[in-house]
């Protein structure tokens, strides 16, 4: 099994588990998303919300 992002993956589980913990089911994924950057900030990690990125397929851009 590749372990190089055990750690990484941990803390943002770790997060992810709080945040859900801390504010229950029922919200749209909007509130979740906004309440998941501080805490992974709180972990010390460096994120950014909704950044862009280029899908590639077959050579060609297929989307942002």
């Amino acid at each position: 099994m590749n372990l190089i992002y055990q750690e990484l993956t941990d803390i943002i589980l770790r997060c992810f588990y709080t945040v859900y913990n801390r504010l229950g089911y029922g919200f749209l994924e909007k509130v979740y998303e906004n309440a998941m950057l501080p805490e992974l900030r709180k972990n010390e990690l460096y994120c950014e919300k909704q950044v862009p990125v280029k899908v590639v397929y077959d050579e060609v851009i297929v989307g942002d």
